[in-house]
């Protein structure tokens, strides 16, 4: 299994875990077709042109931790744009 398979299958368990750090949920994303955007201030958007869609999320700091809410958010959109 690939890291980025597990990393997929750590994002989707239910509850989400806390201990997501921000270079695996970039480095799943970017693996999808995803390429980061730079937002205003920690805000970060990842945008895959071939399916026009959008995930909007801050990056974590000091913490390398991701946001439970957010974890949930990119699992969601994820499942619902038939990415999982």
């Amino acid at each position: 299994m690939s890291k980025h398979s597990k990393a997929i299958t750590r994002i989707t368990t239910s509850p989400p875990p806390s201990n997501i750090k921000w270079d695996e949920l970039k480095g799943v994303l970017e693996h999808l077709g995803y390429k980061m955007l730079n937002g205003s201030g920690s805000r970060r958007k990842f945008y895959h042109k071939e399916k026009d869609l959008l995930i909007i999320c801050h990056q974590p700091h000091p913490s390398p931790d991701v946001d439970k809410g957010c974890i949930t958010d990119v699992a969601d959109h994820l499942k619902t744009n038939g990415f999982l």
